[in-house]
């Protein structure tokens, strides 16, 4: 594993934004075994993104909205990060885009990052360790996909699961801050188990990218969907959720009973209920956003932190470790803490 330690970075706020739309599970002509994808996954309502709103607008929204809630000027922001793998266009960097509908100055740093599953820990540990050295004084790592509008309405793998969301996070230098730890690893051979086969330049786009083929029962795409392989996702995600978390534990000398929470990839509810019981945590420790939100790419941990945790994290001092694991293959776990967050309430996008 790859190991970073970070000091001199503190989280001051969160925020996040959702599609106004909402499908649910349980009424929506599209899903079978309604009941069945409830049990096993967690996941009741999904808000998807329609045609005219992009991550970039849900992040750009969580964004504004987090910078009027800390009296933070736009202008102030020295490095600007967007995670994402659904971007506005193939070129320029959505990011461009970003800082200038965010009103943030042409002198800031400014980086996409394509990530999924461990997005945010990744973006978290970019931004950190850009800000560490105290030249950048404040930054904001923007979270979000809309994921949803690469599935299939005809793949009862991957239809009823995801949702769309953006998150913004701002952070701030300070030389009083506890460290920020990371564990990190990557595994390439694993790269077909959540794909999207054509649209890159790899496999271009092309006139057959359209064309809608049976899988299976119940599951038919195209090749511009996005393939999901049910079985190798929670092989690897029951073996790397806890083994990361572990190493992470392990190597900076972590004591988990001392953590406060732990926020992992909402990737469904079966298979975080497994690295749970694997890692021996209390269910109270152990926050889920799934009933409402699904699963939403790389905004999960940030989203269910704002979700699920927004009282006490308004009022207290906490101790965190979030998991990203997924496409990629890729995984990711940090420990932070944070005290008395600005974090405004959830927002829903027309």
């Amino acid at each position: 594993m790859a190991h970073l330690n970070i000091p001199n970075v503190s989280i001051r706020g969160l925020a996040a934004t959702v599609p106004a739309l909402v499908k649910d599970n349980l009424t929506d002509p599209r899903v079978s075994d309604a009941e069945k994808i409830l049990k096993n996954t967690g996941i009741h309502l999904r808000h998807v993104a329609p045609d005219h709103i992009c991550a970039s607008d849900l992040c750009e929204d969580a964004a504004k909205r987090l910078l009027d809630a800390l009296e933070w000027s736009p202008e102030e922001i020295d490095c600007l990060i967007f995670v994402r793998q659904t971007p506005d266009y193939i070129l320029p960097a959505t990011v461009t885009i970003l800082q200038e509908k965010l009103g943030i100055s042409t002198s800031c740093y400014a980086i996409d990052i394509s990530m999924g599953c461990s997005g945010y820990v990744m973006g978290l540990s970019n931004i950190a360790a850009l800000m560490q050295s105290g030249l950048f004084k404040k930054g904001l790592l923007l979270v979000g996909d809309t994921i949803s509008r690469t599935c299939s309405p005809n793949d009862k793998s991957t239809y009823p699961l995801f949702g769309d969301a953006g998150t913004a996070t701002a952070l701030e230098f300070n030389s009083e801050a506890a460290e920020m730890k990371f564990s990190f690893g990557t595994d390439g051979s694993g790269k077909d188990a959540i794909i999207i086969k054509d649209g890159g330049y790899r496999h271009p786009f092309n006139s057959e990218s359209l064309l809608e083929k049976e899988i299976e029962a119940g599951i038919s795409r195209t090749a511009s969907h996005l393939v999901l392989d049910g079985m190798d996702v929670f092989s690897f995600g029951i073996s790397k959720g806890p083994s990361s978390v572990n190493d992470l534990t392990e190597f900076f000398n972590i004591d988990m009973a001392e953590v406060d929470n732990f926020v992992f990839h909402q990737a469904n509810l079966f298979m975080n209920e497994k690295i749970r019981k694997k890692l021996k945590i209390e269910p109270e420790k152990v926050p889920y956003s799934l009933s409402k939100f699904g699963n939403t790419s790389s905004a999960t941990i940030p989203l269910t932190l704002v979700s699920e945790r927004r009282e006490v994290l308004k009022t207290s001092h906490q101790k965190h470790i979030g998991c990203g694991f997924g496409v990629g293959l890729s995984w990711g776990s940090v420990y932070f803490e944070t005290e008395n967050l600005v974090i405004p309430e959830i927002a829903y996008l027309n």
